[in-house]
């Protein structure tokens, strides 16, 4: 994984890397921008701020390694929003030691669709990677998927907010 930071060096927010041959897409999709609107005014009430975001074009069957910094003990939101027409929606996230610290899977008829959201505490502050990925029979190539990473900063104003898992 540590010789993957250096290939993918993409903190979400980022609209372009060039490493070699590899280069990262953005998409536009008129769905999962509504779903975006929606989830951030949701997170903003639950007194979550969103520290960066990304469209994200996708390869069926092929994960997008997202690397991103985490603080120890800070409350952490992930979303990732995939391409309604896919079947099948995953999310792994590794510490840097390679260890799988979260496993999340949707298949399209499920209640969350095409959205995986999860919350996460780090017990370190280092590196993770978030590896969203989808599958779709139909269209193999440009997916649109959105990464976000909302972190925790005030009490709740709404009622319902997401618990930590």
């Amino acid at each position: 994984m540590k010789t993957l930071l250096y290939l993918f060096l993409f903190c979400l927010g980022a609209t372009a890397v060039q490493s070699q041959d590899i280069r990262i897409q953005t998409c536009q999709d008129d769905l999962i921008s509504k779903q975006v609107d929606s989830l951030k005014s949701i997170y903003n009430k639950g007194g979550y701020t969103l520290l960066k975001e990304a469209s994200i074009a996708m390869e069926s069957e092929f994960e997008m390694p997202v690397i991103m910094p985490l603080t120890e003990g800070s409350w952490y939101q992930f979303v990732f929003i995939g391409d309604y027409s896919s079947k099948l929606y995953e999310v792994r996230m590794f510490d840097w030691s390679e260890r799988q610290v979260v496993f999340k899977q949707n298949r399209w008829g499920d209640v969350d669709g095409n959205i995986i959201s999860y919350s996460y505490i780090p017990k370190f502050s280092e590196f993770h990677m978030m590896k969203p990925v989808q599958v779709n029979k139909k269209k193999k190539k440009n997916l649109c998927g959105y990464v976000m990473l909302f972190k925790k900063t005030a009490p709740d104003t709404a009622s319902v907010t997401p618990k930590p898992e």
